[in-house]
């Protein structure tokens, strides 16, 4: 591998360094121009895409060109001639290089080795908080995701959504948010009685009787399993009896055994709910009619040809909804309506729903009743993630829940194992299909992404070992000699951890951590193959390359932590 040559510093600096500068660069405007300070606009603080044009820019001055009645680079140079003055500071002096106005108004800075190195000893004091952020305050957000009818096991998109809503989670709690996992278990409707109709009739079957099946029926092996333990359980020796049975029987057997079954394959799968929300207990009868009639009050329901309907075309969805047809029985909206009112009666600030693609156009009509409600439209968010293909031998594997042709995510979990699953389920943006290859989520080489990273961080221990028994000591401060192309390179990639966080949360998509981390692992791996870490003819830059080992350990095992991922001392 081609080793590089010492370069002038280009990397990201910490999210806490660049927030402290621009309230720095903020306050320094204010104080200068007094008479602007109620006006002016906020410094911001951009990564240039030409490391020529420094490591920030700010177009400071090309926003208050207009406010200032001068054109954008006698603006900037004004500007430029502040922000020189805050360099008296000994601090930022050690840790900004210089300032320059370029073209056409912008304002560049380039920062110092000094900077770099803080980064190194901002992980070392922090650790495992080494990235989090105060951001979301304490906000309350509840998570609402996977919510699986509980009519078979999870299969591979139930585990995509429960992959993308976990580490989402960590994700948003780690940079401040105050999270609640929820699971919505729909255990009413008309999917649950097919469920115990077709339990009982392969139950008829097992006994050798014949029975028409439903043609919507569940066919997957599990009903004839369930089939066989309603009939062992309840000691069932003729056909007759089975048919005297009440069919809510079948279907409270199906519904619990199913959701006992979906609560081990979660928790195996290292997703944890701290609530249960059931329908039939949230959108009773009761409750069903208290919404109604307070929506009635507000003149948003509306009776026609029989049928009760929601004005949801006054919140911009393109026809109004059906809430009760004629027959007097509810559509799926309406107790749906009566599910998302509980959840603002839990005073939560924001709500989010992690829905396959199949629920794509239920989106308006459910924001238009949040709106209804009394809620702002963005009180709801909606995230749709798009589904997860398997391919094994080179060949799609066929999934649908009624054929009984699907493979479950307990399948996946025997097959690849967690880790792999987890990560190979968030490997791509939530807005696309994604492909899961099974084979190469078995291999142990680096062409298999979750073990390359795992690979680096194992890797580090390993180094650590062979440095204790060498008797040498990694630095923690004072860095001073990592200024090769690959150690800068590494910790630009340390020093922006907590902005990928907050890129996480914009997108609301987990999506860019995998990124950065595969990245991450790139840069850590290039690192060690390009330079020797233990030196016994040069113990002090070998302490302050394993110390930078080190801080890329702990930054890995922070990101793999948040995805859901282990974190191996040995691989």
């Amino acid at each position: 591998m081609k080793c590089g040559v010492p370069l002038v510093i280009f990397f990201v600096m910490s999210s806490k360094f660049k927030l402290q500068l621009q309230n720095q660069l903020d306050k320094s405007l204010k104080k200068a121009f007094p008479e602007y300070k109620n006006i002016l606009p906020s410094v911001e603080l951009e990564i240039p895409a030409d490391k020529e044009h420094g490591e920030f820019a700010s177009n400071i001055a090309l926003k208050s060109s207009r406010l200032f009645k001068k054109p954008p680079m006698d603006v900037a140079q004004q500007f430029q001639s502040v922000f020189q003055g805050l360099l008296k500071n000994q601090e930022l002096r050690r840790k900004i290089a210089k300032i320059e106005v370029k073209k056409p108004g912008f304002i560049n800075f380039y920062l110092a080795p000094a900077a770099a190195f803080e980064i190194l000893s901002q992980i070392f004091r922090d650790q495992k908080n080494y990235g989090r952020l105060p951001y979301g305050a304490k906000k309350k957000i509840q998570i609402e995701f996977v919510s699986a009818n509980p009519t078979g096991p999870l299969s591979v998109a139930h585990a995509r959504q429960a992959a993308v809503g976990d580490a989402l989670s960590n994700i948003l709690e780690y940079i401040g948010f105050a999270t609640t996992r929820e699971y919505y278990v729909n255990d009413s409707g008309n999917q649950i009685n097919i469920l115990g109709q077709s339990i009982r009739c392969r139950a008829i079957e097992s006994l050798g009787g014949d029975v028409e099946f439903p043609e919507n029926g569940y066919r997957g092996d599990y009903i004839k399993t369930m089939a066989k333990m309603f009939i062992n359980n309840n000691k069932i020796k003729k056909i007759s009896e089975l048919e005297r049975t009440d069919l809510k029987r079948f279907t409270q057997f199906g519904v619990e055994y199913l959701l006992n079954v979906i609560k081990k394959d979660l928790d195996d799968f290292a997703v944890h709910f701290q609530v249960w929300s059931h329908e039939s207990e949230i959108a009773s009868e009761k409750s069903i009619e208290e919404v109604l009639g307070h929506l009635q009050k507000k003149k948003f329901i509306y009776e026609k040809d029989g049928a009760l309907w929601f004005r949801s075309t006054d919140f911009g969805d393109d026809k109004d909804r059906v809430v009760r047809k004629s027959d007097g029985t509810y559509t799926y909206l309406m107790p749906d309506i009566v599910y998302h009112k509980n959840k603002y009666d839990r005073k939560f600030d924001q709500v989010i729903n992690i829905w396959g693609p199949d629920h794509h156009g239920y989106i308006p009509r459910l924001k238009a009743a949040v709106q209804a409600l009394g809620k702002k439209e963005d009180a709801l968010k909606v995230l749709i993630v798009q589904l997860a293909v398997l391919y094994r031998d080179g060949q799609p594997v066929s999934m649908s829940t009624r054929r009984g042709e699907f493979v479950s995510l307990r399948e996946v979990i025997n097959e690849v194992g967690v880790d792999a699953a987890r990560f190979f389920f968030l490997m791509r943006h939530i807005n696309v299909h994604l492909d899961f290859d099974l084979a190469l989520a078995k291999k142990e080489t680096s062409e298999n992404p979750v073990y390359y990273i795992q690979y680096a961080h194992a890797r580090v221990h390993s180094v650590n070992a062979k440095a204790a028994d060498a008797n040498m000591k990694m630095k923690k401060s004072g860095f001073r000699l990592l200024n090769e192309k690959e150690e800068l390179d590494l910790i630009k990639k340390l020093g922006g951890f907590s902005d990928v966080l907050m890129t996480c949360y914009h997108e609301m998509d987990p999506y860019a951590l995998v990124s950065y981390l595969q990245e991450l692992a790139t840069h850590f791996h290039k690192f060690y193959d390009c330079h020797r870490v233990i030196d016994p003819q040069n113990p002090e830059l070998s302490s302050e390359r394993l110390a930078l080992m080190n801080a890329a350990r702990i930054v890995l095992a922070n990101g793999l932590r948040l995805l859901g991922v282990s974190t191996p001392e040995k691989m």
